[in-house]
């Protein structure tokens, strides 16, 4: 199938997979649309939500629908590793076999990620940015496609252990859950509280994730995108030559180049979701305040005045 065919039959696919979604998931369009796109990116996504706005389910679904294993980890200060990744136990033989930990899924959900010490949380990054972990000095692969969706309460900061800014970085999305609208929180509680259930229909098998992955890398940009996505980055940090007063008066630091990266691999799948061949500016600053939110650091004045990342990245556009 040439790469024209492919991006025509991912537009197909994708439609589809969102009408597959919507059958349990009320609203939330943009969230999914989000996690779609980082998912065929490649990429991680960060959740910022409160509790109850169906986060674990969506996930589910989703992984349902894209045919792909799903494990939820629940982050607590006592998780260990190796209750993440797997350990090594003695057998009948008396011979060490590895076990392998929920982390060998297609699809991961860590919930309340920031609930856990850094040592544990720094065993799942291994595992996001290698796709692979290492027990006892033995590599293990993971399989693939992976995704692992991280998730975090923006309320209830204390006994947590917020992301290191490495961290974070490691997330190619940052991605807000809001409150549903009145009607959608009507529909949801129609849904949840009937006897009725609905099945979700694998649409994909692994194999086809990971070749639209490899097709969405393969489509060209043009250098003024690239220029624009690069340009956009440098001008978030306070001492670059290209940040405004604005930015000089309310961050402490800007984004790396791996927010460039995922820029422009993000606005490549946005532009394939939408049957184009190759991404414009658009489909730059389509994704820009879901890559750079996370990424960039305000002063305390900023806090002081209210102004928020997004506000910060609207400027910046």
């Amino acid at each position: 199938m040439s790469d024209v065919a492919a991006i025509h039959n991912l537009v197909q696919k994708h439609t589809e997979l969102k009408s597959e979604i919507a059958k349990i998931i009320v609203g939330q369009e943009k969230v999914i649309d989000q996690l779609l796109l980082c998912i065929f990116s490649g990429g991680h996504a960060l959740l910022v939500g409160v509790p109850g706005l169906a986060k674990t389910l969506m996930v589910n679904t989703i992984s349902e629908a894209l045919g792909l294993n799903f494990k939820r980890i629940q982050f607590t200060p006592d998780l260990m590793p190796s209750d993440i990744l797997g350990s090594e136990i003695l057998d009948e033989n008396r011979q060490f076999k590895f076990v392998k930990g929920p982390v060998f899924s297609n699809i991961i959900l860590a919930d309340e990620i920031n609930r856990t010490p850094p040592k544990t949380q720094a065993a799942l990054l291994e595992a996001m940015q290698e796709r692979s972990v290492t027990i006892a000095g033995i590599n293990h692969k993971l399989d693939l496609p992976y995704f692992v969706l991280a998730t975090q309460n923006p309320i209830e900061q204390e006994g947590t252990y917020p992301l290191p800014e490495a961290q974070l970085d490691r997330f190619m999305f940052a991605v807000k859950l809001e409150y549903p609208s009145f009607e959608e929180e009507v529909q949801v509680v129609k849904r949840t509280t009937s006897d009725v259930s609905q099945k979700i229909n694998p649409l994909f098998t692994a194999q086809e994730i990971i070749d639209f992955q490899h097709l969405i890398r393969r489509i060209p940009v043009a250098d003024n995108v690239v220029e624009y996505a690069v340009t956009l980055v440098s001008k978030t940090r306070p001492d670059s030559n290209l940040a405004t007063d604005f930015v000089k008066n309310y961050l402490d630091w800007g984004a790396g180049p791996r927010a460039s990266q995922n820029l422009i691999l993000a606005a490549k799948a946005h532009a394939a979701f939408n049957g184009k061949f190759s991404p414009d500016i658009e489909d730059v600053i389509a994704v820009a305040t879901s890559v750079l939110r996370h990424r960039i650091i305000k002063n305390y004045k900023a806090d002081a005045e209210g102004i928020t990342e997004e506000m910060i990245i609207a400027k910046l556009v």
